[in-house]
């Protein structure tokens, strides 16, 4: 673990009771929180807000949620209950005294909310509430668990700490996060602990196989030509074990798919067996976003820090305004980078062995 991923990790509990204590004040004060998560949500960030929601329903607090434009998502996320709370930004308070972000690294994810957030941390409270190690803990008050497999564990910890009993729609929003983060629970995050909380959510009845196929085995046709397109001219980088496509905002108003629905390309191409890294550029207004994905070596997470983003070590992004050209070759330098300083690590053991090491003798 990191020596950030450690600093976090040491400070959740505490930073994790402070919340708790700003939820308890608020309800109390009969205050409404101000919650929102990053721009394009995902299903952790969708489900983590408003599994939220969902759970301060029945404790009596009223929220009000939103998330950066534009304002649809992704066609998969159709079912998860309350989907309908979210209002859009321009009717999010913009000087809230108390607001809660849900799985956001960092203020410029917030996109035009990134104000509002700002306002409370300066005249209220700002609570972040997230899983990633690379974080700007830009909050008052910071709950980030590098160690949790989601940001919907986060929140069933906060529910817990405030003595809060989960309910179905809770369970199916919060199941939704953590599936979807887990990739289907075969990333390396997933615990026993994910398994026991997948139970317990599951206990209250979801429809999970219902939710699995419209999370991960449908997409509408347009959606698939599109796929099948970006897919045709992916360019694989044998020596590097390095695969990439990418996606142009021409691309996405010729097969009429919107930004959001092309979120899970990165899937499709990571699956390529000779690619250790995948990544698929996305063209948006201000720049292409870039996913990134690594099987086990390769530390995309540093990758995408280097190149002003940030994330996990085995799934990570950034954003890039600048050609697909340069901006592959951006993440290749990166990922050089990256290796070369590893065989440098292991150059330097390999030739000082430890005296142990050298007392060592083997037998044919």
């Amino acid at each position: 673990m990191s020596s950030q991923a450690e600093a976090l990790a040491e400070a959740y509990p505490v930073a994790l009771s402070m919340a708790a204590d700003v939820v308890r004040s608020a309800v109390d004060a009969g205050t409404s929180l101000a919650l929102a998560c990053h721009v394009s949500p995902d299903g952790d960030a969708l489900g983590s807000l408003l599994g939220f929601v969902h759970l301060a329903d029945v404790a009596g607090l009223a929220t009000v949620s939103a998330w950066p434009s534009p304002y649809a998502v992704a066609h998969h996320y159709r079912s998860i209950p309350g989907l309908y709370r979210g209002v859009p930004s321009g009717e999010f308070p913009p000087q809230p005294q108390v607001m809660f972000t849900f799985d956001c690294g960092s203020l410029g994810r917030l996109v035009e909310l990134k104000s509002a957030a700002q306002y409370a941390a300066a005249n209220g409270q700002l609570v972040v509430l997230d899983h990633h190690v690379s974080n700007d803990a830009y909050g008052s008050i910071n709950a980030i668990s590098p160690t949790a497999a989601a940001t919907a564990v986060v929140v069933r910890e906060l529910a817990r700490e405030l003595g809060w009993e989960l309910n179905y729609n809770a369970a199916w929003c919060l199941y939704v996060g953590l599936v979807t983060d887990t990739g289907k629970f075969q990333y390396q995050s997933v615990t026993p602990a994910v398994f026991a909380l997948a139970e317990e959510l599951s206990s209250f009845g979801l429809p999970l196989a219902r939710i699995s196929r419209e999370l991960f085995d449908e997409h509408r046709f347009a959606y698939v030509r599109l796929a099948a397109d970006a897919l045709a001219r992916a360019e694989l980088d044998e020596d590097r074990r390095f695969v990439s496509t990418s996606v142009s905002l021409a691309d996405l108003e010729r097969f009429g798919v919107g930004y959001e629905e092309a979120e899970g390309l990165i899937d499709w191409v990571r699956s390529t067996a000779e690619a250790e890294v995948a990544c698929v550029l996305k063209e948006a207004p201000e720049g292409f976003r870039v996913s990134l994905r690594s099987v086990e070596l390769v530390d995309v997470g540093a990758i995408a820090a280097a190149l002003g983003g940030g994330g996990h070590r085995l799934a990570a992004g950034f954003t890039m305004r600048a050609s697909v050209g340069e901006v592959r070759a951006a993440v290749v330098r990166e990922l050089d980078t990256q290796r070369a300083q590893a065989a440098g690590t292991v150059s330097e053991s390999s030739t000082a062995p430890s005296p142990a090491m050298a007392s060592v003798s083997f037998e044919t």
